[in-house]
This record gives structure tokens, C-alpha cells and sequence, in this order.
């Protein structure tokens, strides 16, 4: 009964959890809005460490060929919040802007010997923003131009994934995910003079696709009581469909008015987005399952896809299109450690996962002629067992996250977030005896 509790509940935070925007960044009005990391609780405390992690009792999405390492007896269920504030800057103004979101929810166990499953829901990108500006048109009847911004949706994930250790060392892994979300971007423009007409522009997609991502990981033993892991991933890049098109309406108070133009028109060809390449690799050492340090790369090819743009020709005559230049490589390169003295000790402090990890991130697209936020972030967190009459495995995940996003002469944001997350781990296979 209690397990079923436990899945019912989780299910229902997933449910409501996923109309929730996990962002409030004005930078998610580009592109897919902001990316999230492939991570789950224990990764986050690392700040997402991940590629080269073989853990016997976490999920590690991140890369699939770390499935094949689930402890056998075990049934692995994860899920995990955040909550954040946000600083943005501006020159001298300053706001803050607070949000909760729930993140993810994982599960994973081994089918047989060296071939374990992993399902889930994972976040894709995040979609939230609400600003305007007021500007001086400099007529004689000082008229101003009221310019109002506002988006929100995103794109998540519903995965399937499997690893398998097919001779020693080495495994080899695959996740297979639905794809699925959509956005909607709001432009409006209206003026102080209500006979002046007000122009809304509304950006919008609906993607309904796939993504497939695949993972390599080796541990060579170096001693008897350490060994390095080289972990390799591959997500494939293709189109994602979401048909997306620009709607122009302009009105007139005054008059009662009201034009609308759909782009793209009637017996136009639909638009598609996409998404890019990505690689990654990672290299972790572990010194008896003491101290684990590691580093990740990743690289996105970006640069590679065309953008929906609004594109004015020669003959003045208006088309949604597909053109490239908006996008260019995005770079992360994270490191990272995690260190529990004794895991099966009886001291409960020694038995503490103590984490932490830093991350620089390169922009993937441009706004105007200037390159987007980089972002350096730092997080530090613990894993913490959660000790009862009938299961001491289960783990409480908590870390603390800072992250920068700046560009020069565009809006710095400082976001200080809180990750929380709970593993569930069930001994639902072992064999009981009765003597």
C-alpha cells in the first residue's frame, strides 16, 4: 500500500507539475526558450555531472550505457522540484522574480544480469517571460509607443532507455523519447493616440516528435581500488515538425477595425523546426567508491539549423521563413565531485554523498548582431539516506544552485535555486527465506 501511495502521488505532481513554467528569463524568448540539463537529483548536486557516473543506486539518464550498473535487487523511483529566485540587472534597475517547478520523474531496475530499463519524464526546454517598455515617439501631441512581451511553454520528453554491459568494463546504452510541447510569443504594440492602430504579433509551434540518444561508457581498473570511466554520448539532430507561424493582427480602436495575416499563407509550405547534434563525452575517476571527481563536455551543433524569421524582400512583400545565422555552437564544460566516506557505515554522517560542481556554458543563438548570455554556474549538494523500520536505501537528494547569465550591454541574471529531490529505492526483488 505504501508503494502504491508513493507512485500515486508522484503521478500527480507530474500531471499538474508540468503547466508550470521553470524559468521567468527574458533569454527564453530565442530559440526553444532555455535548455535544461539531462539531470536528475544527484547529478544536480554536481551540477550536472554525468557522462562518466555509474551509480548502483541512482538513475542516470544522462547517458544510457549507466543503466547497465542498477543494483539487481532494486527498483529505482526519482523525482525531484525546484524553486528559484532571480535577480535581473539592467543598467541600474534591478527585479527579482521567483518560481517553482517540478523538474523530473525517473525510475529504473535491472531486467537481467548486465541489462538494466530506465523510463521517465525529463524536461527539454523551458519557456517563460512577462516585460514591457514605454519609448517616446517625439511627435507634437507626445504620443508614446507601449511595447508589451510575453511567452511561455516549452518542450518536454517521455523517455524509454536501456543498458547493457555486453563483455567486462563496457556498456553500451540507447534512450528513446517522445518529444512534445509547444510555445506561444506574444509581440504587442499599441500607442498613447487611440487613433493609432496597436499590432500583435503571435509566434507559436506545436511539436509532436521523436529524439534518440545513445551512450558508451568503459571503466578501466587502474588498482584494485581505483578506476577511471570514459564516458561518450550521441543525441541525433533531425527535424521535429511544430509547423511554426507568425500571426499579425492589427486593430484600430477607434475605427473598430481589425486585419489578420497568417503567415505561412495558404498553400504555403509548413515550417519545421529542429534540433542539433549534440556530443559529449566525460571521464570520471573513483577511488574505492569514496571519492568520485569528474569532468563533461558537450557540444551542440547549432549553427547547423535555420531560424523562423519574418523576412521583408526587395519588392516589399512580407514571408515567414527558415534562415540561418541565428544560431551558433553552444559549449558546456562542467566538473564536478562527490564524496561519502562510508556508505554502508554505521556512522550516519560518514554515510552522507557530499557534492559539488561548476559549469561554464557557451550561448546558442544570437540576439541581433551580439551573442547571446554565457553562463557560469556553481552548485553545492548532499545526498542524504533516509533511514526508517523498513527501508534504509532510499536517498533525499538537496542542493544549492547559483547561476550567472550575462552579456555585454544586455540583462545580467543572477537565479539562486534550490533542488530537491527524493529516490525511492525498493528492494522488491530479493528472495526472502523463512528458517
Amino acid at each position: 500500500m505504501k508503494k502504491q501511495l508513493t507512485v500515486i502521488a508522484l503521478a500527480m505532481l507530474a500531471t499538474t507539475g508540468w503547466a508550470q513554467s521553470g524559468t521567468n528569463s527574458p533569454y527564453s524568448q530565442y530559440g526553444l526558450g532555455i535548455l535544461s540539463d539531462q539531470s536528475t537529483g544527484f547529478n544536480r548536486g554536481m551540477n550536472g555531472l554525468a557522462l562518466g557516473f555509474r551509480e548502483h543506486n541512482q538513475v542516470n539518464p544522462a547517458n544510457p550505457a549507466s543503466y547497465s550498473a542498477i543494483d539487481s535487487l532494486s527498483f529505482i523511483f526519482d523525482a525531484g522540484i525546484s524553486l528559484q529566485q532571480t535577480n535581473f540587472k539592467e543598467g541600474g534597475r534591478k527585479l527579482n522574480a521567483n518560481n517553482a517547478d517540478f523538474e523530473y520523474v525517473v525510475a529504473g531496475l535491472r531486467l537481467f544480469r548486465h541489462f538494466g530499463v530506465s523510463f521517465g519524464l525529463l524536461p527539454y526546454s523551458n519557456i517563460g517571460y512577462s516585460y514591457s517598455t514605454t519609448t517616446s515617439v517625439g511627435d507634437v501631441n507626445k504620443t508614446y509607443s507601449y511595447n508589451a512581451y510575453n511567452g511561455d511553454g516549452g518542450l518536454h520528453q517521455v523517455y524509454l532507455g536501456f543498458g547493457w554491459e555486453p563483455i567486462r568494463n563496457l556498456s553500451i546504452g540507447v534512450n528513446g523519447s517522445y518529444l512534445y510541447g509547444d510555445y506561444t510569443r506574444t509581440v504587442t504594440n499599441s500607442y498613447s493616440n487611440s487613433s493609432a492602430n496597436a499590432l500583435i504579433k503571435t509566434y507559436s509551434a506545436d511539436v509532436r516528435s521523436y529524439k534518440l540518444d545513445a551512450g558508451l561508457q568503459y571503466t578501466l581498473p587502474l588498482n584494485k581500488k581505483d578506476q577511471l570511466t570514459l564516458g561518450l554520448t550521441y543525441g541525433m539532430g533531425h527535424e521535429i515538425n511544430g509547423k511554426p507561424q507568425v500571426t499579425i493582427v492589427s486593430n484600430n480602436s477607434v475605427t473598430a477595425v481589425a486585419d489578420t495575416i497568417t503567415y505561412p499563407g495558404a498553400g504555403q509550405v509548413d515550417l519545421k523546426l529542429k534540433i542539433p547534434n549534440t556530443f559529449g563525452a566525460g571521464l570520471t575517476f573513483n577511488h574505492n567508491n569514496k571519492v568520485k571527481i569528474g569532468a563533461d563536455y558537450s557540444l551542440q551543433q547549432w549553427s547547423k539549423i535555420s531560424a523562423p524569421e519574418l523576412v521583408t524582400d526587395n519588392s516589399g512583400n512580407i514571408n515567414y521563413q527558415l534562415v540561418k545565422g541565428y544560431y551558433k555552437d553552444r559549449h558546456q564544460f562542467t566538473l564536478g565531485t562527490q564524496i561519502c566516506p562510508d556508505e554502508y557505515g554505521r556512522s550516519f554522517l560518514k554515510r552522507i554523498r557530499y557534492r559539488a560542481g561548476v559549469s561554464y556554458t557557451t550561448p546558442y543563438y544570437y540576439i541581433g548582431s551580439l551573442e547571446g548570455p554565457k553562463e557560469l554556474s556553481a552548485s553545492l549538494g548532499f545526498g542524504i539516506p533516509i533511514v526508517n523500520g523498513y527501508n534504509n536505501r532510499s536517498l533525499l537528494n538537496i542542493s544549492a544552485q547559483w547561476v550567472k547569465r550575462s552579456a555585454k550591454n544586455l540583462i545580467t541574471e543572477n537565479t539562486f535555486r534550490i533542488n530537491v529531490g527524493i529516490t525511492f529505492n525498493e528492494q522488491w526483488f530479493a528472495k526472502w527465506k523463512v528458517q
